[in-house]
């Protein structure tokens, strides 16, 4: 009797660290970097060519403008998107374009509101990008699971990026 008492703490002090979670973690940030052996102009290109971009981030499966910008910035676009076999709708925004240096996107989904900023530093005949990205729930469950699936955010950006860099070094 004795050990199922302290299962039962041990359980119930989990369910609640993972619900105290949701409201102490309101925001997910981490960042990426990844280092193009091509010039800064180049892999800029690259990065923002709509039609290479599906290539690098295969999940996309449509990219549709609802309005462009000729200045970029507030441009949108409706992007469909598999998850695990579903089909996620979101809202891409660009918020900051500056050619050659820097990209900020803003993703709504139902679920989310992801900020992705994209830094591209020149060395050379080399580039570095430094994606810092932060993700905020749109709901509370949502947000208790998002701290604990940090690394996963990570590592999915860092697989992204460098298939941009295998496909920017062919």
């Amino acid at each position: 009797m004795k050990s199922v008492k302290i299962i039962l703490g041990i359980v119930t002090a989990f369910v609640l660290v993972f619900f105290i979670t949701g409201i102490v973690v309101t925001e997910v940030k981490y960042s990426t970097e990844i280092e193009i052996n091509k010039p800064v102009t180049e892999v800029f290109e690259n990065f923002t060519n709509p039609d290479l971009m599906k290539k690098w981030l295969p999940d996309i499966k449509s990219i549709e403008p609802i309005m462009q910008k000729k200045a970029v910035v507030g441009s949108t676009y409706t992007m469909i998107i598999e998850n695990n076999g579903q089909e996620v709708t979101m809202i891409q925004k660009i918020t900051e374009y500056v050619p050659n240096q820097k990209i900020t996107f803003e993703y709504h989904s139902n679920e989310m509101l992801k900020k992705e900023a994209y830094n591209f530093n020149a060395n050379g005949a080399k580039t570095t990008i430094i994606q810092n990205s932060s993700v905020n729930s749109k709901s509370y469950m949502t947000a208790c699971l998002y701290p604990y699936f940090k690394g996963t955010f990570k590592a999915l950006n860092r697989k992204y990026l460098q298939q941009l860099k295998e496909l920017a070094e062919k």
